[in-house]
């Protein structure tokens, strides 16, 4: 009996990681005013983009419904396959309780709370994964990754806060503040939930220097160097080479980073030119 691993659409992974890792995706819902569909299937970060310069207002997004979680779980089992599921954290969304009420119904399958967002589920997920491939079982899997997400590593920092805003993540007066001092402000995952970090000042390439040096500067010895992820929403390309040459330059050891593009979800946030690097700590 196989070890099938699933996730929602939040873990942002590109298609050539899902088919590499044999991952299976369930996609969270978006709405663009009267229009809703599924993440990276009905909708993209494009349309979101498109729909708030054109309309001023921000899309809304829906945790997958346990419908979906019952359709494609049943379909999964089908072939007697266990199932290990993981979701974006608890605290951001209802996916961990949808899946997990499903999962009672069916039998055979395990839910994961990441305590994460975006790549930060997607390193614990790549992770298992290669223990999945490796033939290890859904409860060694499950035990495994439980130690894994404490030491996931996830921060972004924020071109513009104008998406927090409109979401109810921050005030006018802070948007305002934020705008005429030019200061771009670091998000981090702690404990499941989104705290603000370290706020910086100036062009976006000074800021996302500076971020990637708090980063990772002298710190080889406290991050694993599987794999570092460097994921953005609608940055320059240069801008991206650019941070992948500093994560080169502090981690020297490290085998692959793996740049990905934030789905609908996490852009309907976050915004354009929100970028991350995000790791696992040893």
């Amino acid at each position: 009996m196989a070890v099938r691993i699933i996730a929602d659409s939040t873990c942002d992974l590109s298609k050539e990681l899902l088919e590499r890792y044999n991952i299976v995706i369930i996609p969270l819902m978006v709405t663009l005013g009267e229009k809703s569909g599924y993440d990276g299937i009905d909708i993209t970060p494009e349309d979101i983009y498109h729909y708030v310069e054109e309309t001023g207002e921000l899309s809304k997004t829906s945790a997958v419904s346990t419908w979906d979680f019952r359709q494609k779980f049943k379909e999964l089992r089908a072939g007697g396959d266990e199932l290990v599921v993981f979701t974006i954290s608890s605290k951001f969304s209802a996916c961990f309780q949808n899946a997990m009420t499903t999962a009672e119904e069916l039998g055979g399958i395990y839910v994961v709370d990441t305590q994460n967002l975006s790549t930060g589920e997607a390193l614990v997920i790549i992770k298992a994964a290669e223990m999945a491939a490796e033939g290890k079982t859904a409860q060694e899997i499950v035990l495994a990754c439980g130690e894994l997400i404490p030491r996931v590593e996830a921060s972004f920092v924020v071109d513009s806060i104008e998406y927090l805003r409109k979401g109810g993540r921050c005030s006018a007066v802070a948007a305002l503040g934020a705008n005429l001092f030019k200061i771009k402000p670091a998000i981090e995952v702690i404990n499941g939930a989104m705290e603000a970090g370290k706020k910086y000042r100036g062009s976006l390439n000074k800021v996302i220097t500076a971020y990637a040096e708090d980063r990772l500067k002298d710190r080889t010895d406290q991050i694993d160097m599987s794999r570092i992820f460097v994921t953005h929403t609608k940055c320059d390309p240069e801008e991206v080479e650019y941070v992948k040459s500093l994560v080169r330059q502090y981690c020297p050891d490290v085998r692959e980073i793996l740049e990905t593009v934030a789905g609908a979800t996490v852009t309907t946030h976050c915004g354009p030119g929100t970028l991350g690097v995000l790791f696992i700590r040893k």
